[in-house]
């Protein structure tokens, strides 16, 4: 089956020609601009939208834009992808980035230590330098990337240069507002590992960067994963370094400074971790020695000096004995510690493919268009050896629970759809995961119900004005109560809800009150029925029910002696206790002033 988003065509020029991945934040694409003669690639981000919710989309369209222009700044960088453009469409919000052409730095790293080429010291340290200088301006624009991995650093084809993506994870530098642990169940499972203790507690700092970084470097030195890799119980720290690890002490106290269990033991920041590879002894750098059938030694030219990347001019190397690292650095070194300047090392080389990666790709779509048995069958097919085997087992139990999941939300949606429940269909659909082809399904359920809820919203609303007018403001108010949350009215249902409240509050103290006059006039059959009316949910209700039983009596008072005059056909004077008559002859009233109370005053 075909993507359910292959061909379509965003803001009338990006043209989907690919799909690349479905993760936590949205979905990303490979697109091709139709607008220009050479339809250039580019890569398409859709943000993930989980409900449609006018509240929910305004929130996420403010996030949104501010994230975009932080995008904007970061690709001034040659190393950064740029920000095309972004845009909303359909309530979905799009991101259009540079494509970069090349391979993700898994292909470049050993599968294990006895089966692939391990890095040389000297390879390993320009990687560091390199992508410090990256992540040195990704965190001076106040931003953390938090998912630094190999699959988001691609070798670029053109210049060999190293280009860091997918900034979708970013974080402010605000320690104040960064305050939500990371879910292990949202975590993609490239990224378990390269991600610090702090970052899964919601503490995430700049240099939770340059864990990440040194975790790559440990496993381009050891062919080992970082999942791989031991911890000592008592303190935490990961147990990288072995006898035959080929790492001088200097850059390996370097690496593990980067990658200590305690942020506030690392390098502040990626400069200061960047100058400490500066300052490495020259013997600490020659190149490492490879054998295939014959040795070859090398040794860069110690009178050349490495350039300052953070500073545009070149610095002289520190010697061994003036570099603070060695001495300064908390990290503990096996006292059996190999230290090579230049060594030999025996070659098993495969040259990497991508096949497997691309298997995975493929595997996604499937599963993203609605062929599940076929995406898994794609996804068990990669081999055990493969680097990409474990995401493709995790993906496989992640797709199998999600369409679960997916499908059952749908069938909620489906039965509330059949049942007239329009509000609980947006509910459950908003409940289906990021699955394309559920997602599609649902559409067409939520697109009828808010047309349903329009109509409904329309009908109630004219019912309501029309109680309204008549002044029924408690049955104005009842048709208002039933317009559902997603209606496109809220506004104006939250503004009449207020006024008719207030205005229903204003008539009960006014039948209050001509309930008093008229009882008054001892006109005791009048007052009830302006009593009667009084709405039950009102500060005068209780007010108005104690008067609506003296009333009543009083009246059955007067209508007794009534018929007794009646019968007898004899004027007779009336002795009957008036009810605002005092000893003193004068009658209490009580009467409603501008200020909407009720008060009590003499009349004569």
């Amino acid at each position: 089956m075909t993507n359910h988003m292959i061909g379509k065509v965003l803001q009338g020029r990006y043209q989907v020609v690919q799909t690349l991945a479905a993760g936590v934040f949205g979905e990303t694409y490979v697109a091709v601009d139709i607008e220009k003669p050479e339809n250039p690639k580019c890569v398409v981000k859709q943000l993930k939208v989980i409900n449609s919710q006018p509240s929910y989309l305004q929130t996420l369209k403010m996030r949104f834009l501010t994230e975009t222009e932080t995008l904007k700044q970061l690709g001034h960088h040659e190393q950064i992808p740029k920000l095309i453009c972004c845009f909303e469409e359909h309530e979905r919000f799009y991101l259009v980035q540079e494509f970069v052409e090349g391979h993700a730095l898994t292909a470049e790293l050993p599968i294990n230590p006895d089966l692939g080429y391990l890095w040389s010291e000297t390879e390993v340290t320009e990687f560091l330098q390199d992508v410090l200088s990256i992540l040195d301006f990704v965190h001076s624009q106040g931003v953390i990337h938090c998912d630094v991995k190999p699959e988001n650093l691609i070798r670029r084809a053109y210049d060999s240069k190293l280009v860091l993506i997918d900034f979708g994870s970013i974080q402010a530098i605000d320690f104040e507002i960064i305050d939500t642990a990371l879910p292990l169940c949202k975590v993609p499972v490239t990224s378990l590992g390269y991600i610090p203790p702090e970052q899964f507690i919601g503490q995430t700092q700049p240099n939770s960067d340059i864990y990440a970084l040194g975790m790559i470097a440990i496993q381009a030195l050891t062919g080992r994963t970082p999942l791989q890799l031991k911890v000592d119980p008592q303190t935490n720290e990961i147990l990288w370094r072995c006898q035959n690890t080929p790492v001088s002490d200097y850059l390996a106290a370097v690496i593990s400074q980067m990658i200590r269990y305690d942020y506030k033991d690392r390098f502040t920041s990626a400069s200061e971790a960047w100058r400490a590879l500066q300052q490495m002894p020259l013997e600490s750098r020659r190149s490492q020695t490879i054998e295939v059938e014959y040795t070859l030694f090398s040794e860069q030219d110690e009178t050349s000096q490495p350039k300052d990347y953070f500073n545009g001019d070149r610095k002289t190397s520190a010697s061994p004995n003036s570099s603070p690292l060695l001495t300064g650095m908390k990290v503990g070194l096996a006292a059996n510690s190999l230290v090579m300047g230049f060594g030999v090392y025996s070659i098993i080389h495969n040259t990497p493919t991508y096949s497997e990666t691309e298997t995975l790709y493929k595997a996604t779509e499937e599963y993203q268009a609605g062929d599940l048995e076929g995406a898994i069958a794609l996804a068990k097919s990669i081999p055990l050896n493969s680097n990409v085997y474990p995401e493709a087992q995790a993906s496989v139990e992640e797709w199998q629970k999600q369409w679960q999941n997916a499908a059952e939300q749908y069938e909620a949606a489906e039965k509330a759809f059949q049942e007239g429940r329009w509000s609980d269909v947006l509910r459950a659909a908003s409940q289906v995961p990021d699955i394309l082809h559920w997602q599609s399904k649902t559409d067409k359920l939520v697109e009828q119900a808010q047309i349903n809820i329009e109509a409904q919203t329309k009908d109630l609303l004219a019912k309501a004005y029309e109680k309204a007018s008549l002044k029924d403001f408690s049955s104005a108010l009842g048709y208002l109560s039933q317009i559902p949350e997603e209606s496109s009215a809220g506004v104006i249902v939250q503004q009449k809800l207020g006024e008719y409240n207030q205005k229903k509050q204003i008539r009960a103290s006014y039948l209050l009150q001509r309930a008093y006059n008229k009882a008054a006039e001892q006109d005791f059959e009048s007052a009830v029925k302006f009593l009667q009316q009084v709405p039950k949910d009102t500060p005068v209700y209780a007010t108005a029910q104690v008067k609506l039983v003296e009333y009543a009596q009083k009246q059955r008072v007067v209508q007794a002696e009534s018929q007794k005059v009646a019968s007898s056909k004899l004027p007779i004077s009336l002795k009957m206790k008036e009810p605002f008559i005092s000893s003193s002859s004068t009658t209490s009233l009580q009467f409603f002033d501008p200020g909407n109370q009720l008060q009590e005053v003499n009349i004569r």
